[in-house]
């Protein structure tokens, strides 16, 4: 598999691991966990608050300490981890911090993704302008993928959906680390 191609799977999954359960997590929520609207909410306000400090302290653990592709594949599996918790819990105060701590793993990747996908890109002679737009495209088709699967598997009602958005984690996770070695190798 040429690099691009690798480079397409990595954004269809970074994506696709999200889109899983952003869009129905509140019905599964509210309607199976009959959590109130505050309380959806604030696991909503989760991805926010993880947002405001975490994608720089891991790109100063990726600058410092590890490369971005170790960082974007130990973020994804303990992403997994907190997701596979998440999917056995009914408490919404329990549910709130272990979806912080997802939210803590998975918003960095966002960065890390791009920044890994830069640096093998220019490692490897191509035009990051030109190359990249139509690698990441496959993001957004990775996550409408997503949530039609889970929809039409009915498991938007349902903690499948965040199973199965731990094995898509998992999944990514062991694959960025593939992608590392072949390209280091």
């Amino acid at each position: 598999m040429d690099i691009k191609t690798r480079l397409t799977l990595m954004n269809f999954l970074q994506f696709f691991v999200w889109g899983t359960w952003l869009i129905s997590i509140g019905g599964y929520l509210g309607g199976s966990l009959h959590f109130t609207g505050s309380q959806i909410g604030s696991v909503f306000s989760t991805l926010g608050i993880a947002s405001l400090f975490m994608p720089s302290l891991m790109g100063i653990v990726a600058d410092k300490w590890l490369n971005a592709e170790k960082v974007l594949g130990i973020c994804h599996i303990s992403s997994a981890l907190m997701l596979l918790w998440a999917a056995t819990i009914t408490d919404p105060n329990l549910f709130f911090w272990v979806m912080l701590f997802n939210s803590m793993f998975y918003m960095p990747t966002i960065a890390l993704n791009s920044t890994a996908s830069y640096m093998i890109l220019e490692e490897n002679g191509f035009n990051i302008v030109k190359s990249f737009p139509p690698i990441r495209v496959w993001g957004t088709i990775g996550f409408i993928a997503a949530m039609w699967i889970v929809d039409l598997t009915g498991w938007k009602s349902s903690h499948l959906q965040l199973i199965f958005a731990a094995a898509s984690a998992l999944v990514l996770g062991l694959y960025v680390f593939r992608i590392w070695l072949q390209i280091t190798s």
